[in-house]
């Protein structure tokens, strides 16, 4: 699987970190050819469902993840959301976590991980598929942070 991870401080409180983070239709707005949504529930719940769907003229797939944890920032607790990647062509999971800022900057630090397994991929693309993934999704997280 290949694995990735960002992290990001910006001068937001952790609670707008983390809404801006599972901000799910604005994950699509800097992926090529991708719409991202909530498929069942509001994605704001554990069992909810996001789809993101990815086409390219008459060809397309689904990826679509089951939020298994959904735990906004609260006083003295990080925040979490856990999703678990369920579709044919794209499997494994990621996470968001956001947390004060560390010292007397104030803010909150975000960090993304993700592990990744793309169908019929050979273990060999790894390093491709996480270096790939690292820089559209570090344009993702910085747009949502933003």
């Amino acid at each position: 699987m290949a694995t990735f991870l960002l992290l990001r401080t910006v001068p937001l409180t952790p609670d707008a970190c983390f809404a801006r983070l599972t901000d799910w239709s604005r994950h699509g707005e800097r992926v090529p050819f991708t719409r991202v949504s909530a498929a069942r529930g509001s994605g704001r719940a554990t069992g909810d469902v996001i789809l993101a769907r990815t086409t390219l003229g008459p060809l397309g797939f689904d990826d679509p993840m089951e939020i298994v944890t959904f735990e906004p920032p609260d006083a003295g607790r990080a925040g979490l959301c856990r999703l678990e990647k369920r579709g044919r062509v794209v499997r494994g999971w990621a996470e968001f976590r956001v947390r004060p800022a560390s010292g007397n900057v104030g803010g909150a630090q975000a960090i993304w991980v993700e592990e990744i397994r793309v169908r019929g991929l050979p273990a060999v693309f790894d390093p491709l598929v996480a270096g790939v993934a690292r820089l559209v999704f570090g344009r993702v997280l910085q747009a949502l942070l933003s």
